[in-house]
């Protein structure tokens, strides 16, 4: 079965340049690009019925799909506008995708869509890769020269999603990975004999860690032959870590494993961090 790439529309600035990324990823991987806003109807509004006020929101969403129609005419693209709460609607839309497209305010004490109780909830209940896209993204930012940077951790199984998904993409658009790994000194009671002999056989901490790199990438590498790969290993929290090479990426793809608590689901502190600061596109992906 072919998934879309599915881009979620609420009518905001930064949907619409969410829609227009779904748009050109979905022309470069020769998917469909499908459509979702989620609406309720407003009882408040005596004077329109059920039906009036679908065919407002309908003619809404319409009206942002034209321009992409006009401007990718070979792309095949469908709009549901589904009635129902924003969050279900979009995790169902996730789970029938190859990946969901939103909009992302970013910066800010308050992250509105993206971080708030809908986009959290979208994010870390999502079954398949969810991508964050900002009011200001312009197909120049994927210009050549432009990374896809990858957070990897851990063995090579932890990060797999997150890699496959990177490697894809760069594929598709002819870029490089940079596939980056932070480490952090471990505390002392981390400390073993076995783990301090394993650490003295490869000569320290940071070739250990260089090493840990390079052995998850090369099932990629094998896959992907054509995509150019720069491995990048340095000290510092995984967060900003990957923020100090994103300034230059067209894309930074950060894997994640959904946290549950007392006031529901959230998502990882470096996922957390990365998609409140990076100025690029950021592709959450689910992983085991």
């Amino acid at each position: 079965m072919t998934r879309p790439i599915t881009a979620g529309v609420d009518g905001t600035e930064e949907s619409l340049a969410a829609l227009d990324w779904a748009a050109r990823e979905a022309v470069r991987r020769d998917l469909p690009l499908r459509v979702v806003h989620a609406w309720r109807y407003a009882e408040a509004l005596a004077t329109a019925d059920r039906d009036t006020q679908h065919g407002w929101v309908s003619e809404g969403v319409s009206a942002a799909v034209r321009g992409v129609r006009e401007r990718h005419p070979e792309l095949r693209v469908s709009v549901d506008v589904v009635e129902g709460g924003a969050a279900d609607a979009l995790a169902a839309a996730a789970a029938e995708a190859e990946m969901l497209v939103l909009g992302s305010r970013g910066h800010g004490p308050v992250l509105g869509f993206l971080l708030g109780s809908v986009g959290q909830q979208v994010i870390a209940e999502a079954a398949r890769p969810v991508v964050l896209v900002r009011a200001g993204d312009r197909p120049t930012s994927e210009a050549a020269g432009r990374d896809v940077v990858v957070g990897q951790h851990g063995g090579a199984e932890d990060s797999a999603e997150a890699l496959r998904f990177a490697f894809e993409t760069a594929a598709a658009r002819g870029a490089t990975v940079r596939a980056v790994r932070a480490w952090t000194l471990p505390p002392v009671f981390a400390y073993s004999p076995g783990s301090m002999k394993l650490l003295d056989d490869v000569g320290g901490l940071e070739p250990y860690e260089k090493q840990a790199l390079a052995d998850a990438l090369p099932p990629w590498r094998e896959r992907f032959p054509d995509v150019p790969v720069a491995e990048h290993v340095e000290m510092g929290s995984a967060g900003q870590v990957l923020l100090s090479v994103a300034g230059r990426a067209q894309l930074v793809v950060v894997g994640r494993r959904a946290h549950r608590s007392a006031v529901g689901a959230r998502i990882g502190s470096v996922a957390h961090g990365v998609l409140h600061h990076a100025d690029c596109p950021v592709a959450v992906v689910p992983h085991e």
